[in-house]
Protein backbone atom coordinates (compact mmCIF):
# COMPACT_ATOMS: atom_id res chain seq x y z
CA UNK A 1 0.00 0.00 0.00
CA UNK A 2 0.98 3.57 -0.58
CA UNK A 3 1.85 5.30 2.32
CA UNK A 4 2.12 9.55 2.07
CA UNK A 5 4.57 10.43 5.17
CA UNK A 6 5.47 14.56 5.92
CA UNK A 7 8.64 15.57 7.42
CA UNK A 8 10.09 18.39 8.64
CA UNK A 9 13.65 18.12 9.03
CA UNK A 10 16.87 20.26 9.64
CA UNK A 11 18.41 21.33 6.87
CA UNK A 12 21.92 19.97 6.99
CA UNK A 13 23.90 17.46 5.00
CA UNK A 14 23.17 13.57 5.71
CA UNK A 15 19.67 14.66 6.75
CA UNK A 16 17.92 13.45 3.14
CA UNK A 17 20.42 10.29 3.34
CA UNK A 18 18.84 8.72 6.81
CA UNK A 19 15.97 9.03 5.92
CA UNK A 20 16.40 7.26 2.50
CA UNK A 21 18.72 4.73 3.93
CA UNK A 22 15.67 3.85 6.65
CA UNK A 23 13.45 3.23 3.43
CA UNK A 24 16.03 1.39 1.39
CA UNK A 25 17.97 -0.49 3.90
CA UNK A 26 14.29 -2.24 4.80
CA UNK A 27 13.82 -2.88 1.25
CA UNK A 28 11.07 -0.18 0.52
CA UNK A 29 10.44 1.25 -2.81
CA UNK A 30 10.61 5.21 -2.59
CA UNK A 31 7.82 5.96 -5.45
CA UNK A 32 8.17 9.82 -4.67
CA UNK A 33 10.49 12.23 -3.00
CA UNK A 34 10.56 15.72 -2.69
CA UNK A 35 12.15 17.83 -0.18
CA UNK A 36 12.69 22.12 -0.29
CA UNK A 37 13.23 24.88 2.25
CA UNK A 38 10.76 26.00 3.72
CA UNK A 39 9.93 29.56 5.40
CA UNK A 40 12.58 28.65 8.28
CA UNK A 41 15.72 28.47 6.19
CA UNK A 42 17.09 25.96 8.88
CA UNK A 43 14.21 23.41 8.12
CA UNK A 44 13.17 21.67 5.24
CA UNK A 45 9.96 20.03 4.00
CA UNK A 46 10.24 16.50 2.75
CA UNK A 47 7.32 14.21 1.21
CA UNK A 48 8.15 10.49 0.92
CA UNK A 49 5.33 8.25 -0.78
CA UNK A 50 6.78 4.70 -0.21
CA UNK A 51 4.88 1.40 -0.70
CA UNK A 52 4.42 -0.05 2.46
CA UNK A 53 3.05 -3.25 3.79
CA UNK A 54 0.12 -1.65 5.93
CA UNK A 55 1.29 -3.86 8.71
CA UNK A 56 4.53 -1.82 8.89
CA UNK A 57 3.39 1.50 8.11
CA UNK A 58 2.97 2.37 12.14
CA UNK A 59 6.71 0.80 12.44
CA UNK A 60 8.14 2.85 9.33
CA UNK A 61 7.39 6.25 11.14
CA UNK A 62 8.47 5.24 14.12
CA UNK A 63 11.50 4.54 12.80
CA UNK A 64 11.62 7.87 10.86
CA UNK A 65 10.72 9.55 14.18
CA UNK A 66 13.97 8.27 16.02
CA UNK A 67 16.52 9.59 13.23
CA UNK A 68 18.46 12.93 13.94
CA UNK A 69 17.34 16.14 12.53
CA UNK A 70 13.85 14.41 12.08
CA UNK A 71 11.90 17.48 13.58
CA UNK A 72 8.02 16.42 12.88
CA UNK A 73 6.52 13.23 11.43
CA UNK A 74 3.24 12.74 10.01
CA UNK A 75 1.61 10.18 8.04
CA UNK A 76 -0.53 11.85 5.70
CA UNK A 77 -2.36 8.74 3.99
CA UNK A 78 -5.45 8.54 5.67
CA UNK A 79 -5.90 12.23 6.63
CA UNK A 80 -7.69 15.21 4.75
CA UNK A 81 -4.21 15.95 3.67
CA UNK A 82 -3.80 18.10 -0.29
CA UNK A 83 -1.18 16.76 -2.11
CA UNK A 84 -0.53 17.40 -5.73
CA UNK A 85 2.08 17.09 -8.53
CA UNK A 86 3.26 19.00 -11.18
CA UNK A 87 3.98 17.93 -14.79
CA UNK A 88 6.01 20.06 -17.57
CA UNK A 89 5.43 18.11 -21.33
CA UNK A 90 6.46 19.09 -24.11
CA UNK A 91 4.46 17.81 -27.07
CA UNK A 92 4.92 18.46 -30.85
CA UNK A 93 2.19 17.77 -33.06
CA UNK A 94 0.18 18.35 -36.76
CA UNK A 95 -1.32 21.61 -37.48
CA UNK A 96 -4.30 19.46 -38.29
CA UNK A 97 -4.60 18.06 -34.07
CA UNK A 98 -3.45 21.73 -32.10
CA UNK A 99 -6.96 23.28 -32.04
CA UNK A 100 -8.19 19.44 -30.71
CA UNK A 101 -5.15 19.94 -28.23
CA UNK A 102 -5.79 23.15 -26.84
CA UNK A 103 -9.04 22.48 -26.33
CA UNK A 104 -7.68 19.25 -23.95
CA UNK A 105 -5.66 21.49 -22.73
CA UNK A 106 -7.89 24.10 -21.57
CA UNK A 107 -10.53 21.20 -20.05
CA UNK A 108 -7.83 19.91 -17.99
CA UNK A 109 -6.60 23.33 -17.06
CA UNK A 110 -3.23 23.04 -18.15
CA UNK A 111 -0.94 26.23 -18.71
CA UNK A 112 0.77 26.77 -22.04
CA UNK A 113 4.28 27.61 -20.94
CA UNK A 114 6.12 27.80 -23.95
CA UNK A 115 5.35 27.76 -27.68
CA UNK A 116 7.03 27.53 -31.12
CA UNK A 117 6.05 26.19 -34.89
CA UNK A 118 6.64 22.25 -33.51
CA UNK A 119 5.15 22.14 -30.23
CA UNK A 120 3.75 23.54 -26.95
CA UNK A 121 5.19 22.83 -23.35
CA UNK A 122 2.86 22.52 -20.86
CA UNK A 123 2.53 22.75 -17.11
CA UNK A 124 0.22 20.77 -15.57
CA UNK A 125 -0.38 20.05 -11.97
CA UNK A 126 -3.09 17.74 -10.26
CA UNK A 127 -3.08 14.17 -8.38
CA UNK A 128 -1.30 11.80 -9.14
CA UNK A 129 -4.15 10.04 -11.21
CA UNK A 130 -5.26 13.28 -12.72
CA UNK A 131 -1.72 13.47 -14.23
CA UNK A 132 -1.27 10.17 -15.50
CA UNK A 133 -5.12 10.72 -17.36
CA UNK A 134 -3.70 13.87 -18.91
CA UNK A 135 -0.40 12.23 -19.80
CA UNK A 136 -1.80 9.26 -21.12
CA UNK A 137 -4.75 11.48 -23.39
CA UNK A 138 -1.51 13.86 -24.95
CA UNK A 139 -0.11 10.75 -26.45
CA UNK A 140 -2.71 10.49 -29.06
CA UNK A 141 -1.69 14.10 -30.13
CA UNK A 142 1.77 13.67 -30.44
CA UNK A 143 4.86 12.89 -29.66
CA UNK A 144 6.00 13.79 -25.97
CA UNK A 145 8.99 14.25 -23.69
CA UNK A 146 7.84 14.37 -20.33
CA UNK A 147 8.83 15.01 -16.46
CA UNK A 148 6.99 15.09 -12.97
CA UNK A 149 7.54 16.60 -9.77
CA UNK A 150 7.28 13.74 -6.87
CA UNK A 151 4.51 14.42 -4.98
CA UNK A 152 3.67 17.53 -2.11
CA UNK A 153 1.20 17.28 0.56
CA UNK A 154 0.37 19.46 3.37
CA UNK A 155 -1.83 18.96 6.37
CA UNK A 156 -5.69 19.90 5.41
CA UNK A 157 -6.38 20.46 8.96
CA UNK A 158 -6.56 23.84 10.39
CA UNK A 159 -2.84 24.74 12.15
CA UNK A 160 -5.00 27.01 14.99
CA UNK A 161 -7.94 25.93 17.32
CA UNK A 162 -11.32 26.66 15.40
CA UNK A 163 -13.96 28.17 17.63
CA UNK A 164 -16.87 26.63 15.39
CA UNK A 165 -17.55 22.54 17.08
CA UNK A 166 -18.19 21.44 13.77
CA UNK A 167 -15.11 22.66 11.64
CA UNK A 168 -13.21 19.55 12.08
CA UNK A 169 -16.44 17.00 11.07
CA UNK A 170 -15.90 15.63 7.25
CA UNK A 171 -16.08 12.70 5.68
CA UNK A 172 -13.77 10.72 3.79
CA UNK A 173 -14.12 13.37 0.48
CA UNK A 174 -13.32 16.02 3.13
CA UNK A 175 -16.78 17.77 2.42
CA UNK A 176 -18.63 19.16 5.76
CA UNK A 177 -21.21 16.76 7.40
CA UNK A 178 -24.27 17.85 8.67
CA UNK A 179 -24.16 17.50 12.43
CA UNK A 180 -26.34 14.82 14.66
CA UNK A 181 -28.98 16.09 16.68
CA UNK A 182 -29.96 13.82 19.89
Amino acid sequence: MKQLISLLIENKPGALMRVTGVLTARGYNIESLTVARTLDSTLSSMTIVVDVDPVMQFLLIKQIKRLVNVVEVTDLTESRSVCGEMALVKIETTPEKRAALLKEIDVFGARIAKTDLLSYTLEATGTSDELDSFISLLHSYGTIEMIRSGAIAISGSSTTKSDDPLADITDSNGEAQEALQV
